[in-house]
This record gives structure tokens, sequence and C-alpha cells, in this order.
């Protein structure tokens, strides 16, 4: 057991009882403990396998690399649509993590394998999503902030071309860039503080 996650247990109010009893699975499959992101995550040699999470409805255990599962009983959910690998099995109540122990421990040692064979989630490219015109322009238009942008890690890239993408006009489109110009230029991505 970690004691900055003890401390994260020690303040949790909603969904203790849920999280614990994961905590417990997790624990019992060898995991190593720590906290990351704020949330108690567990790892396999320095190689993240599953992080609790609570949320307002529901707690869960998110498998990072959960697409590469086979998931014989269909309970893995991909937590949106532009998530690529992660998957979670969601929870209300301690009975429902009860009954799925030895299914969820048989999923965390299939994962604990798949990273002992180096298996990774085929990644997608920045460039699988496009850039909105108003974007490309900007960036035709500064050679700075096409430089800074393609300095930034592929995941960052994405996160703008889907927040960029997302709105439908392109006078929002453009308000969005204009926003984010110097986030980027800065080497941030659109969550950096």
């Amino acid at each position: 057991m970690n004691l900055k996650v003890d401390e994260y247990f020690s303040k949790v109010q909603k969904w203790r009882s849920e999280l614990e009893a994961l905590r417990v699975i997790c624990l019992d499959c060898g995991l190593t403990e720590e906290l990351k992101w704020n949330i108690p995550c567990y790892t396999w040699h320095g190689r993240n396998i599953v992080g609790l999470n609570g949320f307002k409805e529901f707690c869960s255990i998110g498998f990072f690399n959960g697409s590469l599962l086979s998931d014989p009983y269909d309970i893995l959910k991909k937590p949106g649509k532009h998530t690529h690998a992660g998957r979670y099995v969601l929870f209300t109540k301690v009975q429902e993590i009860n009954e799925l122990e030895p299914v969820l421990k048989a999923y965390i040692y299939e994962a604990i394998e798949i990273e002992k064979a180096g298996i990774k989630p085929e990644r997608i490219k920045p460039s699988d999503y496009p850039i909105p015109a108003e974007f490309r322009n900007k960036l035709d238009q500064f050679p700075a902030l096409k430089t800074a942008f393609a300095a930034l890690t592929p995941g960052r890239q994405r996160a703008y071309n889907l927040y960029f993408s997302s709105a439908k006009q392109s006078k929002t489109r453009g308000a969005r860039i204009e926003k984010y110009i110097p986030q980027i230029l800065s080497g941030k991505g659109i969550n950096d503080n």
C-alpha cells in the first residue's frame, strides 16, 4: 500500500467503499500502488495497468490499454468517442464489484500479460485528425506557430485539433484558435496550466 493513496482514500467521501474494494482487487493481483493524476493507479514494473476513479454517478476501474483485452464478458466501456486505448468498468455498488471480482482479476492478469509481451495499441497519428481550415491558415501565416505546434506531443496536437474542429461555426473555430495561440507558442497542451 502507498501512503499517498492512503491519504487519497482518507479524503474520499463518495464511492469510498466501492473504490476500496477495487483497491483490494488490484493489490491482490500483485500490482504496485501509486498516486498519478490525483487518482490511485496500479502498475506492473512501472507500466500503467489500471486506475480507479470516482465520478458523480458511478466509480470505475479503468484499463489503460483496455482496447487490447479480449473482454469475453463484454463489460468494458469506451469512455468517449475519441478514446483510443482506454476502457473502463462502471460500478455503483460494492456488491457488483464483489460479484465481478474473479472477472476483474482475470482482466488485470490479461493486461499484465499484454504488457509483458510488449503489445501496444495502434496509435492514431495527429495527421489522422483533420486540421480545420482556419487553423491551417494560421499555421501557414505564422511559421513560429507552425513550428511550436509541430513540437507538441502527438496527444497535445490531437487535443487541439479535436477542440478546434468541434466548433460548428467558422467564427467559433477562429475564436478558439486565437485564444490558444499563446499556449501553443509556449509549448503547452490545451489542458496544461
